[in-house]
């Protein structure tokens, strides 16, 4: 087996892992997430409304794009809606904070973004659900 792959294992694991997390913070309100009650609010908050729907939409885009990514299922599609939810993330709220995180700006989202372009276009590599479905 080759390193690429163990390298593109370990890429999709922790960006697809980490994202669904996020995700669920948004659906589901685990890991010290406020559900889509509580994040559709917030959203509102800031001028994005319907909140509920769009919370909605982040969180599945996180959720299902990060799984799908972690496992290497249907790869680009996958990152397509993890990029697209990232933009979003990065138009409405960071790019006015500038890049660093520490002052709530795009550094998390532009990683992100990087990896999950960097994924689409290389392929998910031989460990993955693409590799045994799509041979």
């Amino acid at each position: 087996m080759a390193l690429s792959s163990i390298g593109l294992l370990i890429l999709r694991l922790v960006l697809g892992l980490v994202l669904a997390a996020h995700g669920s913070q948004k659906l589901f309100g685990m890991f010290g997430g406020f559900g889509i009650k509580g994040t559709g609010g917030w959203m509102e908050s800031i001028g994005i409304k319907p909140g509920a729907l769009f919370a909605t939409f982040a969180g599945l885009g996180e959720f299902l794009g990060g799984l799908g990514v972690a496992v290497g299922l249907l790869t680009p599609i996958a990152a397509a809606g993890v990029i697209i939810v990232m933009l979003v993330a990065i138009a409405s709220v960071h790019i006015k904070k500038g890049l660093w995180n520490t002052n709530g700006g795009y550094e998390y989202p532009l990683l992100v973004i990087a990896g999950a372009l960097a994924l689409a276009l290389t392929g998910p590599g031989a460990i993955s659900l693409d590799a045994v479905l799509f041979k």
